[in-house]
């Protein structure tokens, strides 16, 4: 018997070599594939220009943020352009918007709503600043939409006149502010959680000491949103022209007003006056060709904002002032040590502050505040590296964006002038500490603890252990002191006496509007007030205003700048194609406290945070 097949074992060797050859050809072509869109993202800087006579097409897509997060480099490259997680700088709507205004080859403002995925009512109130600025001009604005969600409709609210497609709807409901609650599934799962807290307010920690939200929450969190609807209704029903408590009557009877339409939303929108025009995509497209400016072909004429801002700057470039005004932005929740964007590192924004107060050119620094706040220590480190000791060269302005609050009022208290939004919700000057323990989880499974220790505080970190009384005193003493510590700096910085800070303490939100009553704010504005307020302190009228960030690596760099170029070359600029092009993009996010407990990396384990304040 042979001990082989030579043919056998030759035909496998040859499917092998065809295997191996397969995969060296699929490798080279990715290779090949990637070395393309680095070329691509490399030479491809193409700016269409600005039409000489034409509308500006505002479509802002995702979430409006006042600071992009950070993408991680091979993300970037490969990222799908037309992804849920797209966000969109307010201030670039801003900018946008003004530059228009007075831009005399800008004849109209499309509003295409459809890509917004969500904002808050401050950021929301900042971009209506800059439209009814641009109404103030007679320029006509024109919002387009399959559907409008609540924030999409206050934006398309401002316009002359709004087109609605007969398949989508108006949806209004109120602001609401719901939460989940732990506590019996902690106590099934045997899971003690300790909170420590100072402020009757200060409900952070609820969702894992009740099953339901306290007095004391709902007392504070109605206050707020009852502020806000009021403000939302009030500015809706004055843009339309619509009488008082309509939009309020709109959503409370929506069940009831639908059935006199039977169920048709478009043609309820254009009874209860929130539409002008029930028109398809065609019918749009017609529209739209009909009152703006038409190229050679019979067809409007657009530019997109990315492109007209990129223009602008561009045409802007050369006009920059010495003398400068920094606006360093503290967006999200503060952890302690390095953080990319998105998130505030303690370590991170230090840094960057330290490397504006260095630079001559500098003559005022704004901080933009949008954080529900965060790690206790790296809150102060932030703190101190704005005014701390030897630290007041130049004046220093908060703008508050959606929020700033707990934590994100600690970094803003003692700046020389605080500006917010009259919906920006800010406060939250309370303490918490949250440590949970574990030792009748792991008793259920038959896990102990036993051992020894020199002192009666040796086992104050053993999570797998009951915490002593010794442990409770000493984390509430602590929670205590950090809260005095808040009321003095607060008072300090605001001058106020730490008996009058107290009492508007304790752990409580407000809108900007409720700040300003009680003295917490000096101002009310958005973050082009807040940049003048600087300038006026600095003593200086000419300035150009920077955004210093993070530095980034070399690597980060080149993948950023060809990933740019790369979605900038491959965008669609045919406005042509509008009607096919509106893409009704929708998310949910659900965002559970119980993340907290894995992420939040303060040494002490004390937090400066509002959980109540994303609204």
């Amino acid at each position: 018997m042979e001990a082989h097949n030579p043919s056998l074992f030759r035909r496998l060797l040859g499917y092998i070599s065809k295997v191996f050859k397969a995969f060296k050809l699929m490798l080279s072509i990715i290779f090949f594939a990637i070395f393309a869109l680095f070329l691509i993202g490399i030479f491809s800087n193409q700016l269409p220009p600005i039409p000489e006579e034409g509308a500006l097409y505002l479509a802002p897509s995702g979430v409006l943020v006042d600071q992009k997060s950070y993408i991680y480099p091979i993300d970037s490259l490969f990222a799908d352009q037309t992804m849920s997680n797209q966000e969109t700088l307010v201030r670039d709507v801003v900018e946008s918007i003004d530059s228009a205004t007075y831009d005399p080859r800008i004849t109209h403002l499309v509003i295409v709503t459809d890509f917004l995925e969500g904002a808050s009512i401050a950021k929301l109130e900042e971009i209506s600043q800059a439209l009814m600025r641009f109404k103030a001009t007679d320029k006509p604005i024109i919002a387009v939409a399959d559907n409008f969600t609540q924030s999409q409709y206050f934006l398309a609210a401002h316009a002359d006149e709004i087109l609605l497609n007969p398949m989508g709807s108006v949806l209004i409901t109120g602001i609401g502010a719901y939460g989940n609650y732990f506590r019996n599934a902690l106590d099934k799962l045997d899971i003690k959680v300790h909170v420590f807290r100072a402020g009757d307010y200060k409900s952070a920690a609820e969702p894992f000491l009740r099953n339901n939200m306290s007095a004391e929450a709902k007392e504070d969190i109605s206050a707020v949103i009852n502020q806000l609807w009021q403000s939302y209704t009030d500015k809706i029903e004055s843009l339309r022209g619509l009488e008082k408590g309509t939009i309020d009557n709109l959503a409370n009877n929506l069940h009831s007003q639908l059935q006199t339409t039977q169920g048709d939303t478009a043609k309820l929108a254009y009874n209860a006056g929130l539409i002008d025009y029930v028109a398809t995509r065609s019918e749009m497209h017609n529209y739209l060709n009909s009152q703006i400016p038409n190229d050679m072909h019979g067809e409007f004429v657009a530019i997109d904002m990315s492109y007209y801002i990129a223009n602008i700057r561009r045409e802007n470039s050369h006009k920059q002032a010495a003398d400068k005004i920094a606006v360093v932005v503290a967006k999200g929740t503060i952890f302690d040590g390095e953080q990319p964007e998105g998130d505030i590192g303690g370590d991170t924004l230090s840094q960057i502050l330290s490397e504006v107060r260095y630079d001559p050119q500098v003559k005022a620094i704004v901080l933009r505040v949008d954080s529900p706040g965060g790690s206790a220590f790296a809150s102060d480190n932030i703190r101190d590296s704005l005014y701390g000791q030897g630290n007041q060269q130049v004046p220093i302005v908060v703008s508050m964006g959606s929020y700033a609050a707990s934590g994100g009022y600690w970094i803003a208290a003692e700046a020389d002038k605080i500006v917010a939004m009259p919906s920006t919700i800010t406060g939250s000057i309370g303490v918490y500490s949250m440590i949970p323990t574990f030792e009748k989880t792991l008793a259920t499974l038959g896990v102990n603890s036993d051992g020894v220790g020199t002192t009666d505080i040796a086992d104050i970190m053993q999570l797998d252990r009951p915490m002593s009384k010794q442990a409770k005193v000493i984390l509430q003493s602590s929670v205590d002191h950090i809260y005095d510590r808040f009321i003095d700096l607060v008072a300090n910085g605001r001058s106020q006496s730490p008996e009058a800070i107290h009492d508007i303490a304790q752990g409580r939100i407000w809108t900007g509007q409720q700040a300003l009553e009680n003295g917490l704010v000096d101002q009310l504005g958005g973050l082009n007030d807040a940049i003048t307020a600087a300038a006026e302190l600095a003593g200086i009228q000419e300035y150009s205003v920077t955004y210093p960030s993070r530095i980034l690596t070399p690597q980060e760099q080149f993948f950023q700048d060809i990933s740019q170029n790369f979605s900038a070359s491959i965008s669609k600029t045919g406005f042509s194609k509008f009607a096919s092009s509106l893409i009704n993009n929708k998310t949910v996010t659900a965002i559970s406290p119980l993340k907290h407990l894995s992420e939040f990396n303060d040494p002490r384990g004390v937090y400066l945070r509002c959980d109540n304040c994303a609204l």
